[in-house]
This record gives C-alpha cells, sequence and structure tokens, in this order.
C-alpha cells in the first residue's frame, strides 16, 4: 500500500469519483477530496499532502489564483487538469507555481503516472541530496533543499519545487551545459515533448530571484542553439 498523501480538489463529483478509485486501484490509500477552492485551502493548512491535484475552473476561486496561495504555505508539487487547454492557460499554471499540467478529457491513468513521476522525483530530490549535500552556498545565495528555502543575500526567497529543483540540479553540475530537453528529463522526470518553454519559463523565474540583472545574467547562462550551464560566481566552489 502506498502511505502518499493526495488532495484532489475539483468541483466535478464525477472525475473526484473517477481519480479516487483509479488510484486506489494503484494501491494509494490517503485519497482526500475537496471541492472548492476554500475547503481545499483549510485542507492544506492543517495537513501535509505529497501532491495536490487541481483544477483550474472552481466555484470560489480560480484555480491559478488558489494555487499562487498555497504556494504561501507549502512547496507541494501541484499537478493542475482543466479543460482550459490554451498554451497561455498552461504557461500560466507552470509560471504561477505548477509542476504539470493535464488537460480534459484525460486518460485516469495517465494522471497516476504523471502523479508517480512527480513523486519519484520528489523522492530522489530528496535522497540525492541528503547524500551529497544538504546546504548549497555561494557568494549571493543559498539553498536549503531540506527546508525548501533560497535565500538572496540572506534574505528568504519564495520559490516553487521545481524551481527549487531546477536551480538544486544546475548548482551541483557547475560549468556542464545541459540542453532543454535534458533539464527537463533530469529535473521532471520525463521526455520534454514540446515541454521546452517549461523550462524557459524556470529558468527565466530563477533569474528574476538570483540575479542581480535578469536581462544580463552571470550565474545562469543561455549558449544559444547549445543550452544552459550554471557559472559559480566568482569561480567559489560548493561548501
Amino acid at each position: 500500500m502506498r502511505t502518499e498523501n493526495i488532495l484532489l480538489v475539483d468541483d466535478e463529483k464525477g472525475i473526484l469519483d473517477m481519480l479516487s478509485i483509479t488510484l486506489k486501484k494503484e494501491n494509494f490509500t490517503h485519497i482526500t477530496t475537496a471541492e472548492t477552492g476554500n475547503e481545499a485551502l483549510d485542507l492544506i493548512k492543517s495537513r501535509v499532502f505529497n501532491i495536490i491535484i487541481l483544477d483550474v475552473m472552481l466555484p470560489d476561486i480560480d484555480g491559478f489564483e488558489l494555487c499562487r496561495q498555497i504556494r504561501n504555505y507549502t512547496t507541494t508539487p501541484i499537478l493542475f487538469i482543466t479543460a482550459r487547454s490554451s498554451d497561455l492557460d498552461k504557461l500560466t499554471g507552470l509560471g504561477i507555481g505548477g509542476d504539470d499540467y493535464i488537460t480534459k478529457p484525460f486518460n485516469p491513468l495517465e494522471v497516476v503516472a504523471r502523479i508517480n513521476v512527480q513523486l519519484r522525483r520528489q523522492n530522489m530530490f530528496q535522497i540525492e541530496n541528503k547524500e551529497e549535500r544538504s546546504e548549497l552556498h555561494f557568494h549571493s545565495f543559498s539553498i536549503y533543499p531540506d527546508e525548501g528555502l533560497i535565500t538572496v543575500n540572506e534574505e528568504p526567497v519564495h520559490c516553487t519545487a521545481k524551481e527549487l529543483e531546477l536551480l538544486t540540479f544546475l548548482c551541483t553540475h557547475p560549468n556542464r551545459i545541459f540542453t532543454a530537453e535534458q533539464l527537463y528529463e533530469y529535473v521532471w522526470g520525463t521526455s520534454s515533448i514540446g515541454d521546452d518553454k517549461t523550462v524557459v519559463m524556470h529558468i527565466s523565474k530563477l533569474r528574476k530571484k538570483i540575479e542581480e540583472d535578469p536581462k544580463h545574467p552571470k550565474f545562469i547562462l543561455n549558449l544559444r542553439g547549445i543550452g544552459y550551464k550554471f557559472i559559480p560566481p566568482n569561480k567559489e566552489q560548493i561548501k
């Protein structure tokens, strides 16, 4: 039996029932459901979840706004499931803190597969960082994986789980070049299949947080036509 806590948020009871049944068949036993944004937020404030499945069109709070509010309390991976399928909607969902995006109609087994990817990456991320180093310190910023925290000039900076994971991956592989496709596979755990924009967006958001001048980055460089690499500030070594 699986022990992970999963929160399903959707105002369509049929979808909640379908996903719950499918997850239980896959040995997930700790499943909580919510039909409104406020109900979901109350649950998140009082309990710890390993993954959150979130609809965008809720009766009381827009799912994107709810995602922003959730990020004030947790970096738990958020997987959007929604009928809103435009590129703008997808980029919005990923840009405000979502970790994955599935459009309706969907195959419930695909949802299970993506949940497993997120949980597997989450576990690998925790294990690797405990084995290698618990903290990373550079000239102007630090990463605290166990706390899900980035600090810039000793001030905490909000980040999503995937932003933290991506920055940690780059920082633990300094001066190595990775294509957007490779970064997606390493951090998101699956083939990019046209999702390169997801990596580009996350890189852009990280630059705004750790770079003094995001338009002229010194740490995360883009080699046009090749990929990205992290340059340790002032050639300082990871502590």
